[in-house]
């Protein structure tokens, strides 16, 4: 039987592309990594092609994934059978963006706290990561802002978040002059969020690219910290204004046209849900109804 830690550096390695990214992720030293692939290759054949600046698999290097695969696939299914019926005891993964996953992961706190043997895992991350993490059987669950078309995932509504324009308390938006006056806090997502509303309520107007920067942030959770200060104005989803704590010095700007996000709930296309994964979303789903 081969291995299961020199599987596991392999399966890394195929995924990552580099033996020094793979010693990273793994926690070994790259002689490690080497070594497992080393082992593997003495039973099996070359795995691996190595290049200066990339790495090919084999013909056998894609049968030893695809084995890999099958016997990870084999796994989940048996653990979800055994724990079908066992929506409170065990690991629940889940992975989002930042915006709504300021949101929920307190609320998946509430559940944990009900339930203690529950355990949570839970990561923020772009969208195109957390498919890579779904998809590579890192995370049960995501959500993403784009619907996937990719056969291997299944997908299912699972919220809507407005986009909001948030500005200092005290201050007011009544035209493209205020905007340009206060100057904005841009954010990885901010041009692309703010071009979307601004352009739908302020139609023929230059564009954020003509707006002052006042500032910075690539923390979700430190975006409004500016905008309370009085620094300017920021475009964000609602979910990330809702787990601001300082609501008094803030204000959200009633506009004449909305721009809405559907949030969507994926997971792998062959794996059942687990009873923690549907009772914890199903959770999910009241919480944010009450609100």
């Amino acid at each position: 039987m081969l291995n299961p830690q020199w599987l596991r550096s392999f399966v890394v390695l195929a995924d990552v592309g580099s033996f020094t990214r793979t010693a990273d992720q793994l926690g070994l030293t790259q002689a490690a990594v080497s070594q497992h692939v080393k082992h593997l290759e003495e039973q099996l054949g070359t795995l691996v092609i190595r290049q200066p600046r990339r790495m090919e698999l084999t013909p056998a290097g894609h049968a030893l994934l695809a084995y890999c695969d099958e016997m990870e696939q084999a796994d989940m299914r048996l653990r979800l059978r055994m724990s079908e019926g066992d929506k409170t005891r065990g690991e629940f993964s889940l992975i989002t963006p930042g915006s709504c996953g300021l949101l929920l992961y307190p609320l998946l706190l509430d559940l944990q706290e009900q339930h203690p043997d529950l355990v949570v895992r839970h990561r923020f991350a772009p969208d195109s990561e957390i498919l890579d993490a779904v998809l590579g059987k890192r995370y049960e669950i995501g959500l993403v802002t784009a619907k996937p078309d990719d056969p291997h995932l299944t997908s299912s509504h699972f919220a809507e978040e407005p986009l909001e324009l948030i500005v200092p308390a005290g201050q007011s938006v009544s035209s493209w002059a205020d905007l340009e006056r206060l100057g904005y806090i841009d954010h990885p997502d901010g041009r692309a969020m703010a071009t979307r509303l601004l352009s739908r309520c302020f139609p023929g107007e230059p564009g954020i690219r003509n707006i002052p920067v006042r500032g910075f942030v690539n923390q979700v959770g430190l975006i409004l910290e500016p905008v309370a200060r009085g620094m300017g104005f920021t475009v964000l989803p609602q979910y990330a204004r809702q787990a601001f704590a300082r609501h008094s010095e803030i204000k959200v700007m009633t506009l004449e046209r909305d721009v809405v996000d559907s949030l969507w709930m994926i997971s792998r296309a062959e794996w059942p849900l687990s009873a923690r994964a549907r009772y914890a979303m199903e959770y999910l789903r009241q919480q944010l109804g009450d609100r």
